[in-house]
């Protein structure tokens, strides 16, 4: 009993996956011009393990007569449910005569079984020609010349190599100059006092720190005559700082009138003697001697000097030569962008006469 019940779960276990075993046929098109190709795809299910033999058909062989197999290649197989694979293959059919095929079911082995396709149909067409009126058919032309010739398409392609050279250096030397940053220098108005201004200003501060009621004569006359000494030097335009109180009154002499000079030949006097000579002062000497000099001042000066200088700022070396530098590559850049341009319009110009 139990070897019946064994028996009989096998039978029907064998009849499902039978059951679960298919062969597909299908075309990718029922018809087609004469010569034309189609594809007829066979597609077997079965299980992984199970193993599988497709019809094999020799190049030029025919499935049936008048269709022709070219060739045939197997697909990649696709895994499906319950432990089956699909495995295909594609097979390459023409046909050269006219007609309506009928394409015998194809069959496959599955572990030395054989499994049917169903049938197909394939319908091969034909132009139609029409022989009544054969002069409507040209014959094939004959060969003909190359329009194109290097000898006329060379010179515009160099030139074309060449403008793109040009451009790629013009580029980089406006990176060269845009990295190179210009060299700026301003040019500077200073503004300065007059000779009279300054010595002026000098003896207000003498007055401001009360050096004429000082008991340091020597510091008070040193002020002055050091005030004095700077005026003439900027007035008159010799050094008077480094010369002594006669050569001072002796260069004045070629230049100004004694009688300005008499209360300022005084007041030097009086100087080197307090500065070498320990002499002692009165306040009203010193006063006398300070409105000496205010009117030596007042009496010399010159109210029409300019008050403004321009200063023009000093390059480097290193500045200068970054400047001739920047000069150049502007001119080169100048100069390239002009040939290029010329260039353009030549090759342009070259190409429209070739291709008309």
């Amino acid at each position: 009993m139990k070897k019946a019940l064994i028996l009989i779960i096998g039978v029907v276990c064998a009849l499902k996956v039978a059951a679960q075993v298919s062969v597909e046929a299908r075309i990718d098109s029922i018809e087609m011009f004469v010569g034309q190709q189609v594809h007829v795809t066979l597609t077997a299910n079965a299980q992984e393990s199970a193993k599988v033999e497709f019809p094999q058909f020799q190049p030029t062989q025919y499935i049936t007569p008048g269709v022709e197999v070219l060739g045939s290649k197997e697909l990649e197989k696709q895994e499906l449910d319950n432990g089956f694979v699909a495995r295909s293959m594609v097979y390459t059919l023409t046909s050269f005569d006219d007609t309506l095929y009928y394409l015998p079911p194809m069959t496959v082995k599955i572990d030395g079984k054989p499994y049917a396709s169903k049938s197909l149909a394939l319908k091969v067409l034909t132009m139609e020609v029409d022989t009544m009126h054969a002069d409507q058919f040209f014959g094939p032309k004959g060969v003909q010349d190359n329009p194109f010739q290097w000898s006329d398409w060379r010179l515009p392609f160099w030139l074309s190599v060449l403008l793109l050279v040009l451009l790629v250096f013009c580029y980089y030397l406006y990176l060269r100059l845009r990295d190179n940053k210009p060299i700026i220098s301003h040019i500077r108005i200073v503004k300065h006092l007059l000779p009279h201004q300054k010595a002026m200003k000098e003896i207000e501060q003498i007055k401001a720190d009360k050096m004429v009621t000082s008991e340091n004569s020597k510091e008070y006359y040193t002020k002055l005559t050091d005030t004095i000494r700077k005026y003439i030097e900027e007035r008159y335009g010799f050094s008077a700082m480094e010369m002594t109180s006669s050569e001072i009154i002796a260069k004045l002499v070629e230049v100004q009138d004694e009688g300005a000079l008499s209360e300022l030949r005084h007041l030097f006097l009086t100087a080197d003697l307090v500065k070498f000579a320990k002499y002692s002062t009165l306040i009203n000497e010193n006063d006398q001697n300070l409105v000496s000099a205010i009117a030596f001042i007042n009496q010399t000066k010159l109210e029409n000097m300019p008050v403004e200088e321009t200063v023009k700022p000093q390059l480097s070396e290193e500045d200068q030569r970054s400047q001739k530098a920047r000069r150049i590559l502007k001119t080169v850049i100048t100069l390239i962008s002009v040939v290029c341009a010329l260039l353009f319009a030549y090759v342009m110009y070259a190409f429209y006469q070739l291709l008309n």
